[in-house]
């Protein structure tokens, strides 16, 4: 196809990438322990680990895993917030030769189970507060390994052993729980210090990871993503990102290094089990030996704020609504933001306001990028080097092919709308054991039909126009969230909204808006009279709810689905 994105590329972009560079990730990472050995890769609550000990602690797991009969293309699930365990788990378990399994780590025992018989795990890594979760579903899942990690063991190598680092302040309340015959995270490690670990010979086609979707349509489905299309997406969003995060003292790889000749450091504050930060961060700083900076709850802006204080940090993903936050409080705009090159939005529409709030606390905008869970987190994003907000989710990245489709599966004329359609090393093969959920998604020449609506421009940039279930239909004719929120968040006054489609009498269905006040002062007329001015008629909200906050998912995503369950209630 025209790829005529191309001429919009920032300057040294490639068209292409290669992922048969690596045979599989876990060459990947043998390579990035060696290079990067000596170098800091986590921290949380001022505990670090290096690359060195990640290695050394995820081969002692991997032999472990391996003695329990975990071999090759066994599940082992991971429900693990972002601390210190995360990534010696998961390096552990892809070195092994198993498939990750992420888990929300705030699952009910409903959702826990369906993901785990789904998925068949035969072990699980848990973090402690939500063993009482497993405990309910154990029974009939396929778990038979539970290693138990704890909030209090901050891992420090002692003489090749792990040992329990408790820190007062991190001691919470766990729920009680039984669980026959479980290994703590420690002392799986320390007994697999003496153990062989056999290096398995992964290939491109192997599972690396099952992410499970948020189910927004029904019960959650596990996309499928293989070694090569982990290794593609982390080598596509280097190629992205490194104007604006490396400087390449040899021509065929990243050093790793910052405008000042220092280590990348990332701000984790999306939870790693959500494939934008398993790629923005656990993949990436892997690939650019950078240091991730692990938020466990980001939610808590001033604790949030606090751990951010002790950094010079260099790039930070995030959604709009911790942008938002952050740029709207006092103590986050006192920091030194001198060293921030990238800021990286996606996982919901970043609006122009939070854009330009965050612009002007940090000195550099929002670069909006987009994908998926079945597209490993990457499919488009603005060039690092815009200078402003853009209202669109950029280009097709390198190897990334866009096709904006009707509903017939024609490909549309630019400027028109349609389903954004995505085809690239990185999209998933398909759907875990749901050929025909997949067969609905992928076209037969190779495209993964998104859901999304959008348009893409002559020079490239696509725009997201909605999803196609969270379209309102107001007299025939179609409104779109994305743009009545837009509006409606540049209201002085307005800290955050949700649009959602109700019922009417009249008009078949009517926008409603959920409003977080900015300014206690501000009334419904306010928002309706600004919505007035700057919507046409069939657009505007036709009733304003005013709330002290918005349903968000654990990444931060505002939920209209809840909103728009809660109002079908109400109106039967």
């Amino acid at each position: 196809m025209d790829r005529h994105w191309l001429k919009s590329y920032p300057a040294g972009v490639p068209a292409e990438i290669d992922p048969s560079r690596y045979a599989s990730l876990n060459a990947v990472m043998d390579e990035s322990f060696e290079r990067f050995r000596d170098r800091s890769a986590y921290v949380c609550m001022d505990r670090r680990l290096s690359f060195g000990q990640i290695d050394e602690m995820s081969k002692s797991f991997a032999a472990w895993l391996q003695s329990r009969g975990l071999a090759r293309g066994k599940r082992v699930a991971v429900m693990l917030p972002n601390v210190l365990q995360f990534p010696v788990a998961v390096a552990g378990a892809l070195r092994a030769g198993c498939t990750v399994a992420n888990v929300n780590p705030l699952y009910t025992a409903r959702e826990l189970e369906h993901q785990l018989k789904d998925c068949g795990a035969e072990a699980i890594v848990i973090l402690e507060n939500f063993a009482h979760t497993l405990q309910q579903v154990i029974g009939r899942t396929e778990v038979r390994t539970v290693v138990l990690a704890s909030m209090g063991e901050l891992l420090g190598p002692v003489k090749g052993r792990v040992v329990d680092f408790v820190v007062r302040h991190l001691r919470k309340m766990v729920p009680e729980f039984e669980l026959a015959n479980v290994t703590r995270f420690n002392d799986a490690i320390a007994a697999g210090d003496s153990m062989h670990y056999r290096p398995v010979s992964m290939s491109h086609d192997d599972v690396a990871f099952l992410q499970y979707t948020g189910g927004t349509t029904g019960l959650s489905k596990g996309a499928v993503l293989t070694h090569r299309n982990a290794i593609a997406a982390m080598l596509q969003s280097e190629a992205w990102f490194q104007p604006a995060l490396v400087q390449e003292d040899a021509a065929d790889a990243p050093q790793g290094r910052g405008f000042h000749g220092e280590q990348i450091v990332g701000v984790c504050a999306l939870p790693l089990y959500h494939i934008f930060a398993l790629t923005g961060c656990f993949l990436l700083g892997m690939r650019f030996g950078s240091l991730n900076i692990l938020i466990p709850n980001p939610r808590d802006i001033p604790g949030t704020v606090k751990e951010l204080a002790k950094y010079r940090f260099s790039m930070f993903p995030a959604v709009n609504t911790l942008f938002n936050a952050l740029a709207n409080d006092a103590e986050f705009r006192k920091l030194d933001h001198a060293t921030l090159s990238l800021s990286i939005g996606g996982g919901m529409a970043i609006q122009r306001t939070v854009s330009d709030s965050w612009k002007r606390v940090t000195g550099i905008p929002v670069c909006e990028g987009y994908g998926l869970s079945e597209t490993a987190a990457i499919a488009t994003c603005n060039p690092v080097t815009a200078e402003g907000f853009s209202g669109t989710i950029g280009l097709p990245l390198p190897s990334v092919e866009i096709s904006i489709r009707d509903d017939e599966g024609r490909e549309v004329p630019l400027g028109e709308r349609g389903e954004i359609c995505i085809r690239g090393p990185q999209v998933m093969p398909g759907y875990w054991q749901k050929p025909e959920e997949t067969a609905k998604v992928m076209t037969d020449d190779g495209f993964f039909k998104s859901g999304d609506v959008g348009i893409m421009d002559a020079e490239g940039f696509v725009k997201i126009v909605d999803r196609k279930k969270d379209m309102v239909l107001v007299s025939g004719f179609n409104v779109y969230p994305n743009e009545v929120e837009e509006v409606v968040v540049a209201c002085s006054g307005v800290l955050e909204c949700a649009a959602i489609g109700v019922p009417d009498a009249h008009s078949g269905e009517a926008v409603k808006v959920f409003v977080v006040r900015k300014d206690p002062g501000l009334t419904e007329r306010d928002v309706l009279e600004w919505c007035n001015k700057n919507l046409t008629n069939y657009k505007r909200p036709k009733s304003i709810e005013f709330r002290t906050e918005l349903p968000k998912s654990n990444v931060g995503k505002i939920l209209r689905r809840e909103l728009r369950d809660e109002a079908l209630k109400k109106a039967a």
